[in-house]
């Protein structure tokens, strides 16, 4: 399993620009005498990997800071308070005096929750201790006094890490049950001769990890651990760094659960971050802002940090779930789905449905298959759904997007200054739109739809949903005159999709929603049986139907009285598998995959949600330019020329050995009959009709570029 997982590795790194390549045994001993070939199947070898010395690398960075500056460095001063006044930080309290400052940087490791809670700012990370030793010297390296002559070594299969130091050897361990340490209890300074983020070494937790290590390097064997520590480091919910500014304190950044193995780019995006307003790279995985409020509870963070550091070298599927703690969020529709036999994804804590073992009795026997690993965390059940929502009707629960409220006086100013498209439109009027930075990045992908001449109802995701809630609270003027409320939680959501939908929505309630009444784009309310409902004449899927939003208490008589009448028209649960590969067959974007800040919208195929002639825009001036010197790159829709091949995502796009892009979004084509992946290409490769390759492990799949969407593409059946 490892050795295959190396294959698909390798793929990554091509599609990333690494050098990479896949070593015999006989050829990592080369590399690495002391390894026991005999004991391994292979190796994965970075050549530019490499050793940073991190006291080197800090005291080298300072000088560079002095050279720029930099007034003053204070070391072994501990800070007792953070000034903050109208919502921004002041300064900064020590023992030794009070530093005024208009922005600070919290980079304080294991006990970055103690400073972020001196300016009333939560920093959800776990201190966890790390065992690690070092060797005598090895009559193999005798004489060698260089810091490195051998490469770093992984073995991942025991959780294990080795380097050279000079003539010796030292190793690290995951290979444990996490030991977890509350930030609150951690001393400040050095204590009885040890350094404040050392614990006491315990042999009982590095006994295993000892054996490993003399399994594989023989050379070990009998030799003494001169050097053994029990550091400490730092691990979040979901494994990432924690960078960016509080959207509660401005100017207070921070930069925490920074590795060494990524502190250099870290401290680069946030010098241009804090210094130029935008770091070179999207970093919407490490945002601090983008944590729910359940990801900030002490219990989530310990038990999810814990999860994080035993899976440090496992073999993570994309589509793998966590395990603990599930059963955060439940939609109103949840005692339904059990009943339905739904097999649950989590996102953002929400419980979702991937699939409905209810459905096995559409199966027809003729779906793809799928072996190996695009069969994990799959059913052809998914396959089943997809094709009853293309010729039926089918409820999707949506109820996780997130709902945002935008109201007030200066509601209708904002929002037309940070959208890209006209927002400007009549009540009732559904509009999609990306905002930007200022180098025309796509910040959020969304809907807005106006309810009143000051009110608007904003729809984003629901894994996005808590950075798209900074990105808005964050440009909101300070003078009142526009409230963002998060509304999410009081309201669910359902999708009625299908070429059947109005058939199923006429029976339960008697408003007119006849395609002259009710048009694509457009939002009323209705009475669904008992029930207020805002619906919202939109799909995700490409098929005719709407978004129904009630009041969270009467989700369950919505699903009930949509279930009834639709019992006639064959309507089905389905679920979010379906809904994927549905998407992506109308060449829907999302947010995170295929677009975000590193693309703009008219290489992304959005140019349709611009409307650069409404006047002034966050974005706009860049967007301009763009056009003035004309794209380099598209994103295009590939169809993969096996009618039974599927690939997952992040694969090399190759012409030859030259590498094209990569594949940001990927499922199977149901309704087409093909696999179908997105990726940017340059522009002498986005012509329709271009043959590529798509590298998926160590097959090569041949490709060609196609006119997109692939389905519906003049829009009849979503106006139908």
């Amino acid at each position: 399993m490892r050795r295959e997982d190396q294959k698909r590795r390798l793929g990554y790194a091509r599609a990333w620009g690494l050098e990479v390549e896949l070593l015999t045994p006989r050829e990592a001993e080369a590399k690495l005498p002391l390894l026991d070939a005999g004991k391994i199947h292979g190796a994965y070898y970075v050549k530019g990997d490499g050793i940073a010395k991190a006291v080197r690398a800090a005291e080298a960075m300072a000088r560079a800071a002095e050279a720029r500056g930099a007034a003053s460095f204070h070391g072994q001063t501990q800070v007792t308070g953070i000034e903050v006044a109208n919502g921004r930080v002041r300064a900064v309290v020590t023992p030794e005096g009070r530093i005024a400052a208009e922005q600070v940087l919290v980079c304080a490791g294991i006990w970055g929750p103690r400073v972020g809670r001196l300016a009333g700012v939560s920093i959800p990370l776990t201190p966890c201790q790390h065992l690690y030793a070092r060797t005598a010297p090895l009559p193999e390296l005798a004489g060698e006094n260089r810091e490195v002559v051998h490469p770093i070594l992984r073995h991942q299969d025991r959780s294990m890490y080795f380097r050279q130091q000079a003539d010796g050897y030292g190793f690290g361990s995951y290979r444990h049950e996490p030991l977890l340490v509350d930030s609150d209890e951690l001393p400040s300074r050095v204590t009885n001769g040890r350094m404040p983020a050392e614990m006491p070494f315990t042999p009982e937790h590095f006994q295993v990890a000892h054996a490993a290590a003399v399994e594989l390097l023989p050379a070990l064997r009998g030799v003494e651990l001169v050097h053994r520590i029990n550091g400490l480091f730092s691990f979040t919910p979901d494994g990432f760094p924690i960078i960016g500014e509080s959207l509660e304190v401005r100017g207070l950044w921070v930069a925490e659960a920074v590795w060494i193995t990524h502190a250099g780019g870290v401290g680069r995006a946030v010098a241009e971050w804090m210094a130029e307003g935008l770091p070179s790279w999207d970093l919407r995985e490490c945002d601090l802002n983008r944590f729910h409020p359940h990801a900030r509870t002490r219990a989530y963070i310990r038990a999810r940090g814990a999860q994080q550091y035993r899976e440090v070298y496992d073999i993570i599927h994309p589509l793998q779930q966590m395990e603990h703690p599930r059963n955060l969020r439940l939609t109103p529709f949840h005692r339904r789905f059990e009943e339905q036999g739904a097999v649950f994804f989590e996102s953002a804590g929400w419980e979702r449905p991937q699939w409905f073992e209810a459905n096995t009795r559409l199966l027809r026997g003729d779906e793809p298959p799928r072996s190996g690993w695009e069969a994990r965390y799959w059913s052809p059940i998914q396959a089943a759904e997809h094709r009853a929502t293309r010729e039926a009707v089918a409820l999707y629960d949506l109820t996780p997007f997130t709902k945002i409220e935008v109201s007030g006086p200066g509601a209708l100013a904002f929002l037309e200054r940070l959208a890209a498209n006209r927002i400007d439109r009549p009540v009732g009027q559904v509009v999609y739109t990306s905002m930007l930075n200022q180098q025309g990045g796509i910040v959020c992908d969304l809907t807005v739809t106006r309810l009143g001449a000051d009110r608007f109802l904003v729809v984003t995701g629901g894994f996005v949903g808590m950075h798209d809630l900074a990105w808005l609270r964050g440009h909101a003027p300070a003078d009142g005159s526009v409230h963002v409320a998060d509304v999410t939680s009081q309201l669910c959501c359902l999708g009625l999709w299908g070429p059947r939908a109005r058939e199923v929505l006429s029976r339960v309630t008697d408003d007119e929603i006849s395609n002259e009444a009710f048009p694509y784009f457009t939002a009323r309310s209705l009475r669904l049986d008992t029930v207020p409902v805002l619906a919202l004449r939109v799909s995700y899927v490409g098929e005719l139907g709407w978004e129904l939003y009630a009041p969270t208490e009467y989700g369950l008589r919505v699903w009930d009285a949509l279930w009834e009448a639709g019992r006639p028209y064959g309507l089905i649960a389905a679920g979010g598998g379906a809904f994927d590969s549905l998407r992506l067959e109308k060449g829907y974007r999302l947010w995170g995959t295929d677009i975000h800040t590193e693309y703009n919208p008219l290489e992304a195929g959005l140019a349709f949600a611009v409307r650069l002639d409404k006047g002034d825009f966050l974005g706009r001036e860049a967007l301009l330019e763009v056009q003035r010197r004309g794209l380099t790159r598209k994103l295009c829709c590939l169809t993969l020329h096996d009618p039974a091949a599927v690939v997952m995502g992040k694969e090399p796009i190759l012409d030859g050995e030259r590498v094209l892009g990569y594949v940001t979004s990927a499922n199977y084509g149901y309704t087409v009959g093909r696999g179908i992946c997105y990726g940017y290409l340059p522009m002498a490769y986005a012509a329709e009709g271009t043959r590529v390759e798509v590298l998926y492990f160590d097959r090569r799949y041949r490709a060609t570029v196609s006119a997109e969407p692939l389905y519906d593409p003049k829009m009849l059946k979503l106006k139908a």
